[in-house]
């Protein structure tokens, strides 16, 4: 009876190695391009837009053979997922990180290994830049400042440049790219206006249910508020649902001036009925764009460090329900 066992286990491995053989040997047969992505999460519609931009770019009709990892928002899991990556001896990894900090050793080991990575969306900090071969993203510091810019002259157009603003600041996930830089901007704004006040700044971690607690919270002990600034669409949304069950009324009309980034389809909706006043655009469209990366650098070309995505920002006076309809995500 162990002996059966001992055999059916066997010829179960036997069976699982010949499979994962039979799966490498199928790219190679076929000459595709073995690619790792490892993606943060799917904490909202801008992350799940990239998602579906990057499995569409890297298909077998496009001569990639993907292996995806989801790690749910936290940095442990795309560790994890790297280093099954260079275990697994793909021909190139993708890496949309969690936060700037914390990649040099798994980075090394990937380049020890020859494998080149690629950064998407958000930026890594190490100490040796040849640990990653290329960044592809948005410029999140030009974003913000856009943003404050826009606060500026739209302050001065309704004629409250001798009042006292206060914005209530709901950040993104701590750490991250998009985090740092919109929140620089912000705080470089209020330092240049003598005005301006940051009344709180809550983390709403990039999600709509984080944004609304903290919303639903602070509003229970503070209600003056003439600013809200968000560093993404989804926390905007559960600000919303935060201000209209404390009654408070935001967008073009309202009380509450209402900044958002990435300029998603729903927000864009909000944005032209007025209740959002300002969407900054975040183009989570990064799939062709380090598809077109890889390409180069198989050829041998010189392929650049870092690449930054033309952005635009969106006002009910801008937009159009065919701009709308028309939008990739």
């Amino acid at each position: 009876m162990m002996r059966t066992i001992k055999t059916t286990c066997c010829l179960l491995v036997l069976c699982l190695l010949v499979g994962c053989a039979g799966s490498q040997g199928s790219a190679y047969e076929k000459d595709l391009l073995v690619v790792g992505f490892s993606q943060l999460g799917s904490e909202s519609d801008w992350r799940i837009a990239n998602t579906q931009s990057m499995t569409q770019a890297f298909s077998e009709e496009n001569g990639y053979e993907l292996l995806f990892d989801n790690a749910k928002q936290k940095q442990e899991n795309q560790l994890i997922a790297v280093r099954n990556f260079i275990l697994q001896g793909v021909d190139i990894i993708v890496l949309a990180p969690d936060a700037e900090t914390g990649w040099d050793n798994v980075l090394s080991e990937a380049k020890a290994a020859g494998i080149p990575v690629i950064i998407v969306d958000r930026e890594v900090s190490v100490e040796d830049e040849s640990l990653y071969l290329s960044s592809v993203g948005s410029d999140f510091l030009k974003e913000g400042r856009l943003a404050v810019d826009w606060l500026e002259k739209e302050l001065a157009r309704q004629g409250r440049n001798d009042e006292e603003i206060k914005i209530l600041h709901i950040k993104g996930t701590d750490g991250a790219t998009a985090q740092l830089m919109r929140t620089k901007a912000i705080e470089d704004g209020v330092l240049r206006q003598s005005l301006w006040t940051i009344s709180a700044q809550l983390s709403g971690d990039f999600t709509e249910a984080k944004g609304y607690e903290v919303v639903r919270d602070y509003l229970k002990n503070d209600q003056d508020i003439d600013v809200i600034y968000s560093e993404n669409d989804n926390m905007t949304f559960g600000a919303m649902r935060a201000l209209d069950e404390a009654g408070l009324s935001y967008g073009e009309n309202g009380d509450v001036i209402i900044i958002s980034f990435d300029a998603v389809r729903e927000a864009l909706e909000y944005c032209l009925e007025g209740k959002i006043n300002l969407c900054v655009e975040c183009n989570p469209l990064h799939g062709p764009r380090v598809d077109e990366l890889i390409r180069q650098y198989e050829s041998g070309a010189e392929i650049p460090k870092q690449t930054y995505v033309e952005e635009t920002y969106f006002t009910r006076s801008n937009l159009s329900l065919e701009i709308i309809c028309n939008r990739e995500y």
